[in-house]
Order: C-alpha cells, then sequence, then structure tokens
C-alpha cells in the first residue's frame, strides 16, 4: 500500500504565529512547506524541522507560481495564510496607496495563493486558515488601513467556504496584539505595553503559540465540522469587558 505524504503550506512561517505553527505541526508528525521573504531565518527554520521552503515576497508579482514550482505536485492538505501588517495612522493622515498596498499584502496575496492551490486542496479534502485582527469587530483609532483589509480577509473566510463546502474548510483566526517583530515598535515601549496587556481580560499581551494552536487545530482533522468561523483569540478583548 502507497500512502502519499501530504504537506501543510505555511506562507508568514518566520513570524512569531507562523513559525510556532510550523513547529508545532512538525512535532505531532505533519510535513510542512515553509513560505517567507527572509532567506536566513527561513532556511534556518526549515533545516531545523527538516521541510521544504521557498523564498518569496508575497507582493511579488506571480510569487504563488513559485511556491507551486517549489511544491512539485506535492499533495497539500492545509494552507496558512499568516501574513499581516500593523499600520497605524488617523484617517486624515492616510494616502491611497496605504490602503492598496495593505488590501495587497493581507487580502489579494490570500487570494492568490488560494487559486494556486484550491485544486490541490480540493482533491485532499483540505482546510484554508486566514487571520484577521480584534480590531475589525471591537473598533479601535487609527485602526482605518488594517481594520478594512482584516475586515476583507473575514469577509473572504465566510464566502469561500461556503463555495468550497463540503471540499475544503475555510476558518479565519482574529487576534489581539502579539509579540512580533512587526509589534515591536508598539511593545518595546515597558509602559505602553503594560498598559496594553491590562486591556485585556486576560491581563497579558498574546503570544505566537496562543494563536498558532488554534491554527494547528483549525488545520487538523480535529476540527473536520468547523468552518466559515472566526474564532477570535484575544485574551477576552473582543467579548468580556
Amino acid at each position: 500500500m502507497i500512502f502519499l505524504i501530504m504537506k501543510k503550506v505555511i506562507l508568514g512561517a518566520t513570524g512569531s504565529i507562523g513559525s510556532s505553527l510550523a513547529k508545532q505541526l512538525v512535532e505531532s508528525g505533519e510535513q510542512v512547506h515553509l513560505v517567507g521573504r527572509d532567506q536566513s531565518s527561513l532556511s534556518e527554520l526549515a533545516k531545523s524541522l527538516n521541510s521544504s521552503f521557498t523564498v518569496c515576497d508575497v507582493l511579488e508579482e506571480n510569487f504563488s507560481e513559485k511556491i507551486v514550482n517549489d511544491l512539485n505536485d506535492v499533495p497539500i492538505n492545509g494552507l496558512a495564510f499568516c501574513v499581516g501588517s500593523i499600520d497605524l495612522k488617523p484617517l486624515k493622515l492616510t494616502k491611497k496607496s496605504d490602503f492598496m498596498q495593505s488590501f495587497n499584502l493581507n487580502l489579494i496575496s490570500a487570494t492568490e495563493i488560494i487559486k494556486s492551490l484550491a485544486d490541490n486542496l480540493k482533491k485532499n479534502k483540505g482546510s484554508i486558515v486566514l487571520f484577521s485582527t480584534v480590531a475589525v469587530k471591537k473598533g479601535f483609532p487609527n485602526h482605518a488601513i488594517v481594520s478594512s483589509a482584516k475586515g476583507a480577509i473575514e469577509g473572504l473566510t465566510l464566502a469561500l467556504a461556503a463555495e468550497f463546502a463540503p471540499n475544503i474548510r475555510v476558518n479565519c483566526i482574529a487576534p489581539s496584539l502579539t509579540n512580533s517583530k512587526i509589534s515591536n515598535f508598539l511593545l518595546k515601549n515597558e509602559k505602553i505595553a503594560e498598559g496594553i496587556a491590562k486591556m485585556h481580560p486576560m491581563k497579558r499581551i498574546g503570544e505566537g503559540v496562543d494563536s498558532a494552536s488554534v491554527a494547528k487545530f483549525l488545520l487538523k482533522n480535529e476540527s473536520s465540522w468547523i468552518t466559515g468561523q472566526i474564532l477570535g483569540v484575544d485574551g477576552g478583548r473582543s467579548s468580556v469587558a
């Protein structure tokens, strides 16, 4: 009997959530294909996990073709798009280009890789996990750029869950602020970090492992009856006063 080796593809694999997800999946016996733009950190992570990888920027034209070529027809049963940004400005200081870049990074790039891998995922009853932000549901000042782009991701989640059912499950995780490279500009100030932590009922900032653990569950068969959901991993901030 021949057993096909399935892989799960993780974009944004060197971020705090993506790297934690990759490690958790490998520890549970899964194989992963990592995607990121920093060749040094990506190759180091891939070597530690004995995994394949693709170096590319999701803002590059035809980036998805490069990923598909590197996968070389390997069966895929999971896709996690852990790419994100934190672009905070009052509306009066924003430019059209701010919104266009955020939508290209967060939404358009997600649709491109999903289109490229959809047939592969369909054959293998795969699962897709996207990422939003607590700011879509909660509403924060100066979040017009990122909240609108991530709000579009939540809309995409519901649309694709309906379109792809019953062959591919599509869910979305909406974290609150998480310790990461992209949030360092906020959290490097100890007093600001403490103040943000206190805004959460759980009284701490999120860690990559928090969202990664939920993403791992959504990518595996244990969640086979879950699709079209936006799950808050936010220390209670979206729902508890």
